[in-house]
């Protein structure tokens, strides 16, 4: 495995980071130890998480299996980077949610217990908080740093403008500020590259780009809704995608047919090829999706293909306002 560094820190972490959002859900609890066993084998060293992942049962599902999945001992915990995130609602009480520093503090407390460490590398908020002031979320994250609760700060679903603000804020404090901007990011949707990508360049931030199949769209969606084996696919976002790009993904399914290319590893190497990218988010269901992302690694994309791929689902940098 060949790491790299999570923003302008100096903390190593390979380029594939393994989204746990299936752990409880459409994973079983055996299958995700099996999954974080293979991926810690394999060299993959970044877990992400959320607080309220696995809401379907019940909300810190897939912390508490991270946890005992930690518990078992053999260096797992020591090994790993863990990020986890705050902000969705934990409960149907007002202050169970959001970015005040009375919730920051209590959730990543909760998060801590369940997941079974004394810390959390990454400590992200899950999405903006328009109520919350930059002034109140960062003496929230300096005080979970002070007491040694969390190492780094990293943010999800920001805009571009959030980033800059919030990392002009740090400044004025002289905090390290944002090290990752989690963001969906993917040859369907390629708008961070308006803003988000290159105010994290500019502010060497760390992106990570989860979603890298779109809900499955990418991984021969059309193909596995004719054969009737599609499951993200038939469902939330790749469904609302393939009705405005069925085109375009007949296309990409055709192009990964012609060059030899298994759609969901195209996807993801065109991904850990673009600029500013630090880890994509990878989200298996089973063995086979983590063993396809793992290849993704070792996949070389020439100019003539990186192309071809650009002409199916053209860059956004026409629409940035200092190119008209």
């Amino acid at each position: 495995m060949d790491y790299v560094r999570l923003g302008r820190t100096a903390l190593s972490v390979s380029p594939l980071c393994l989204g746990t959002l299936n752990f409880g859900v459409r994973t079983s609890v055996d299958e995700a130890y099996d999954l974080m066993d293979a991926a810690l084998s394999q060299g993959i060293n970044f877990f992400d998480t959320a607080n309220h992942y696995g809401w379907q049962v019940h909300r810190g599902l897939t912390e508490e299996i991270i946890g005992d999945w930690f518990a078992k001992g053999g260096g797992r915990r020591e090994k790993v980077v863990l990020g986890s995130k705050v902000c969705n609602s934990m409960s149907d009480w007002p202050n169970d949610r959001g970015l005040s520093m009375r919730h920051i503090i209590a959730a990543c407390d909760d998060s801590l217990r369940r997941l079974r460490t004394d810390w959390i590398d990454v400590y992200q908020m899950h999405h903006a908080d328009p109520h919350a002031s930059w002034e109140e979320v960062w003496q929230a994250m300096e005080l979970l740093v002070q007491q040694g609760k969390i190492r780094y700060v990293g943010s999800s679903n920001f805009t571009g403008w959030s980033l800059a603000a919030g990392q002009e804020r740090a400044r004025a404090r002289n905090n390290l500020g944002l090290v990752s901007e989690q963001c969906l990011y993917n040859l369907v949707n390629r708008q961070p590259e308006l803003e988000i990508v290159p105010a994290a360049q500019a502010y060497q931030i760390g992106v990570l780009a989860c979603s890298p199949l779109h809900g499955g769209l990418l991984g021969g969606g059309l193909r596995k809704l004719a054969d009737g084996t599609a499951v993200k696919t038939a469902q939330g976002r790749a469904m609302v995608a393939i009705e405005t790009r069925r085109a375009d993904i007949a296309a990409y399914e055709s192009l990964c047919a012609r060059a030899g290319f298994d759609p969901a590893e195209l996807a993801q190497a065109w991904l850990l090829h673009r600029p500013g990218v630090t880890a994509v988010v990878t989200g298996p269901r089973t063995m086979a999706h983590l063993d396809a992302a793992i290849h993704a690694l070792k996949l070389e994309l020439d100019n003539d293909l990186l192309a071809e791929l650009d002409q199916i689902f053209p860059p956004m940098v026409s629409q940035i306002p200092q190119a008209w």
